[in-house]
């Protein structure tokens, strides 16, 4: 097989930062090639250049043995190169046959053909397998369907070669699978790709080789049926990775959250929490594990004080907080870590100075009246910046320039310097490498030993049984069962996720409906 692209010596410089320091890379005819790296390492960025978003300062790039200067996306689809970035690139009011035809638009005369719009997606789909209705509204489709619409966009566009920038990142277990499936089908019909993740299992199981960058370097190449997990993760940070947690027995004190049928509707105003109760006590990790969009998000944000419910009661060390408002909540002893550090954790174009105080920017030492001490301010995120391993130049620089394990990093400083009764961890570690993987594992552990209380909301099942005292699975917005960790496996738990109920032990050992 030959190589469908070769990126030789690239070398892109970013103000203060060397991004990509002479890069080679190679793509081979109908293989799934990995570029795995912690984030920050510069790998979307040498992705960015291959797609035309970026320019390197040096180095040349060649698409099927010819060397190509691509100055932007347009040239790069002309070479047969689409690229899934991480963050979707669909028009949420629009239908799926709008969203494939963009910029190419068919005609009709002077109109636009809309029935060959979708007649050309219904059958793309058919072709691929991908099961897609070409009319339905993007923003009434799952993450994992809207993935496969931006897949489908890039093959619309007579891509051969396919770059997905970080493709599991929001998926749940079930849609990882059925995307390796899909993958694997791309390959048989003669398509190249290229993944870029730090997901260590995803990369044993779809790939055929692994590039792994470290700083804007390239490590190594390897071939994944001739390494394993730890070896990649040593690689990917430059040191042994402990990928197992490690929890000393729980010592439960009193109950620090206590929701009692709580009923919450979404955006929509449908119901989307139907009736929860739940405990969550001091000392212990409560994991609630569900696929995305069963009431997660809503329930927590109602916990938070960020949605009003409609009925039930929560309770916070004691404290009725039903409705109240997030200071209040923060006030009670809430930390929360929150699943979308961009839109909640962040205020990107704040400096790190200033988000290290968000939520008590108000108190002293840090203000005085209406006046901010920013002296106070820059010394306590100095404190937090060491203590918390961030990796940033300094504290005034904007979070929008951090990494993204970086700025969790700097949530979770933030949140646990609070000394909050309870700590809200939603998906807290989505989007990040090994390395901060395992920090973050190991500072929640650390305050569940300290006798905080942790709900640990996630998308990972992994990462819930490892972290996890007790389970709760939620199903359409109700609590269909709650099981000790050390009696869940993932079976289970996916019997339940997909509103199964598990039968009751019976001599000789578990069956399950």
């Amino acid at each position: 097989m030959g190589k469908v692209v070769e990126m030789k010596g690239i070398k892109k410089i970013f103000p203060g930062v060397i991004a990509n320091d002479d890069v080679n890379f190679d793509l081979e005819e109908g293989e799934i090639h990995v570029l795995l790296g912690e984030n920050g390492a510069g790998k979307t960025t040498l992705m960015n250049i291959l797609y035309g978003l970026y320019q390197q300062e040096a180095g040349d790039i060649f698409v099927h043995g010819q060397k190509a200067m691509i100055k932007n996306p347009k040239e790069a689809i002309k070479l047969g190169i689409g690229m899934v970035h991480q963050h979707f690139m669909l028009v949420h009011n629009f239908s799926v046959a709008q969203n494939m035809i963009l910029g190419q638009e068919p005609k009709k005369g002077m109109n636009l053909d809309i029935g060959k719009a979708i007649k050309d997606t219904e059958e793309l789909s058919k072709k691929y397998g991908f099961n897609i209705d070409a009319k339905a509204i993007i923003e009434d489709m799952t993450v994992g369907q809207q993935q496969k619409v931006e897949i489908l966009k890039a093959l619309y566009r007579g891509a051969d070669i396919l770059i997905l920038d970080e493709p599991t990142a929001v998926l749940t277990p079930q849609e990882i699978d059925e995307l390796g499936v899909i993958l694997r089908n791309l390959v048989k019909e003669g398509k190249s790709i290229i993944l870029i993740t730090h997901k260590l299992k995803e990369v044993m199981k779809m790939s055929d080789r692994v590039t792994i960058i470290r700083r804007g370097k390239v490590i190594d190449i390897v071939k994944t049926k001739e390494t394993n997990i730890d070896e990649l993760a040593e690689m990917m940070v430059g040191r042994k990775v402990n990928l197992k947690v490690e929890k000393k027995p729980t010592e439960l004190g009193k109950a620090m959250l206590t929701i009692e049928n709580l009923q919450v509707l979404d955006h929509r105003k449908l119901p989307a929490v139907k009736g929860v109760s739940l405990e969550v006590k001091a000392g212990e990790i409560l994991a609630i594990a569900g696929v995305d969009g069963n009431g997660q998000t809503e329930l927590v944000e109602a916990i938070a004080g960020l949605r009003k419910p409609i009925g039930g009661k929560i309770e916070l060390n004691g404290h009725d907080i039903t409705g109240r408002t997030p200071r209040e909540a923060i006030e009670s002893g809430l930390g929360h870590i929150p699943e979308d550090r961009h839109k909640r954790g962040l205020v990107l174009k704040y400096s790190l100075a200033e988000n290290a105080i968000l939520g008590y920017h108000y108190k002293a030492p840090f203000a005085k009246g209406i006046m901010m001490n920013y002296g106070e301010v820059k010394e306590y995120a100095k404190k937090l910046i060491k203590s918390y391993d961030v990796r940033t130049p300094n504290e005034e620089v904007a979070a929008s320039a951090l990494s993204g394990g970086n700025q969790q990093k700097m949530i979770i400083a933030r949140e646990i310097e609070k000394n909050p009764e309870l700590i809200i961890a939603a998906q807290p570690t989505r989007g990040l490498d090994v390395g901060a993987i395992e920090y973050i594992h190991r500072r929640l552990v650390e305050e569940r030993d300290n006798n905080r209380a942790v709900l640990l909301v996630s998308l990972e099942l992994d990462e819930v049984l490892s972290l996890a005292d007790r389970i709760a699975v939620i199903y359409d917005g109700q609590i269909v069962d709650v099981l000790d960790a050390k009696d869940a496996t993932e079976q289970k738990l996916g019997i339940l996720m997909a509103g199964g109920k598990l039968k009751k032990e019976t001599q000789g050992g578990n069956t399950n409906e």
